[in-house]
């Protein structure tokens, strides 16, 4: 199990602007769904935005805490249209 302040504080590791939403899908603290929004993503098509999801997110992936992530990362420009 790993706690949302947790994720969020591995996200801002790597993206310092970053705001940031976690669902907890299942209730186990193990299966998210994490919404982020910041410029690092500028430029970068869906496959990058991930990977560097995933970077940001690689040690609790790796050790477990996370099994499961469904991601939506977005432009400031992007999320100010939705």
């Amino acid at each position: 199990m790993i706690s949302q302040d947790i994720l969020i504080s591995y996200i801002h590791k790597t993206m310092p602007d970053a705001e940031v939403s976690i669902t907890d899908r299942t209730g186990t603290m193990d299966h998210f769904q994490v919404q982020i929004v910041s410029a690092v993503f500028e430029g970068k098509n869906l496959l990058d935005r991930q990977r560097l999801v995933y970077q940001a997110l690689n040690e609790p992936m790796q050790d477990g805490r996370i099994h499961a992530l469904e991601i939506k990362a977005k432009t400031p420009e992007e999320a100010a249209a939705a």
